[in-house]
């Protein structure tokens, strides 16, 4: 198709702009919730191509609205534009000027390569069958997240399909990854306070040790998973962090711990937050201590559809020859894209960016994490084919006679 080719040679030439784009949002990171500078750079890039748009959608989510010059499909594409907690220890001109804060996940690529996929869309608007709905959404890393909140106020209304993408660390530059059906796990987040009674650490015997407690609960928290759940299915029970005392003869008062649960199905989220309720107040009580237990529930599991992400795939495989395109496994890191598909079916797919010649080895959520930047160009070629498929029918069909034809 002659429309594919001339947009995915045009989205090759804004590399570099795609490049100076990420390099500049990865300089100024702006954490989940409190996102000012960003969806303003998105707006004003939204409002230079004529796509007319809505800020602070749901909070401080950006929607642009691109439509075609034939009726159709409505097709919408999503990234995020959230940073982290994190340090960036790179040595990189780029590097974040925000103490303690960076783009350790990669959301400033999902951001800079839609970016460019708008302005390529906006240039052949009149072509497309259909309407293209670009979703700028903030708030991805901390749980609730922001795509409930950006869908209740109507960001989906009148989409029949969506797309997202995720630059991927663990998986080298040149792959693409896709997985119907369960893709990423349901993940919720607790904290436990073991509350005991502190005193001397020579005269242990008048105190209710909430420390040593609450070791005891972290050890067997760990017999959820290994002896309360089905061992066929895929759940996990991590505690990431553990906080009691200040002083070395000194025992506390209390002690408080934070875990995440993951799995891919609604009952087994059920059982796990009952059996970490019922062995924190057994433990405590056994000890003499009482136990307060907080959820807070995050993201449903990513349950991607069949019939889409079997497609996109097939697709890539035609149009994006120089790509190793695969089909990942199961994972249990989570991602609030899952409630958009829980509305409208659609497909999130993974974009392989790790490259050990230029450092770009680290995980996500790491204080050195770097990507190769060509995986943006990836990530659009990818959302271009998703929207000529269901506006402008693009088939692999399309694509062999072409090649046949050479």
């Amino acid at each position: 198709m002659k429309l594919q080719k001339k947009l995915f040679e045009q989205l090759e030439s804004l590399y570099p702009e795609m490049v100076k784009t990420r390099r500049h949002l990865h300089m100024y990171p702006e954490l989940s919730f409190k996102e000012q500078f960003t969806p303003e750079y998105v707006s004003q890039h939204l409002e230079s191509l004529g796509i007319e748009y809505r800020t602070h959608v749901g909070g401080n989510g950006v929607v642009g609205t691109l439509h075609g010059g034939r009726p159709g499909p409505t097709v919408a594409l999503r990234a995020d534009f959230d940073a982290l907690p994190i340090q960036d220890e790179k040595d990189v001109p780029y590097r974040s000027t925000i103490e303690g804060v960076s783009h350790a996940c990669g959301h400033d690529v999902h951001t800079a390569a839609l970016m460019a996929v708008e302005t390529v869309l906006a240039g052949v608007r009149e072509e497309l069958a259909g309407t293209v709905v670009f979703i700028h959404q903030f708030a991805e890393e901390l749980p609730p997240g922001g795509a409930q909140l950006m869908i209740a106020d109507g960001c989906l209304d009148g989409v029949d399909y969506i797309y997202g993408a995720h630059v991927w660390a663990d998986d080298d530059y040149g792959t693409i990854g896709f997985r119907p059906g369960n893709a990423m796990a349901g993940g919720d987040n607790f904290d436990i306070t073991i509350q005991g009674k502190g005193g001397h650490g020579a005269i242990p015997h008048t105190t209710v040790d909430p420390l040593v407690t609450m070791s005891q609960l972290v050890v067997n928290l760990q017999q959820i998973v290994s002896r309360k759940m089905d061992p066929n299915a895929s759940n996990v029970v991590t505690i990431g962090k553990f906080h009691s005392g200040e002083a070395t003869n000194v025992i506390p008062d209390t002690a408080v711990i934070s875990g995440t649960t993951r799995t891919f199905d609604t009952e087994s989220k059920a059982v796990m937050e009952e059996w970490i309720r019922l062995m924190s107040v057994s433990t405590a009580a056994q000890n003499g201590a009482t136990a307060q237990v907080d959820f807070t529930y995050g993201c449903v599991p990513l349950i991607n559809s069949e019939g889409e992400t079997e497609q996109l795939k097939v697709l890539a495989e035609a149009y994006l020859p120089d790509m190793s395109v695969q089909e990942k496994a199961p994972m249990m890191t989570s991602e609030d894209f899952a409630y958009y598909l829980e509305h409208v079916p659609g497909s999130f797919f993974f974009v392989g960016a790790r490259n050990s010649e230029i450092d770009a080895v680290y995980p996500h959520h790491h204080p050195k994490f770097d990507v190769d930047e060509r995986a943006m160009v990836e990530i659009g070629k990818v959302f271009i084919l998703a929207v000529l498929h269901h506006m402008n029918g693009l088939e692999v069909a399309a694509c062999e006679t072409a090649e046949s034809s050479k």
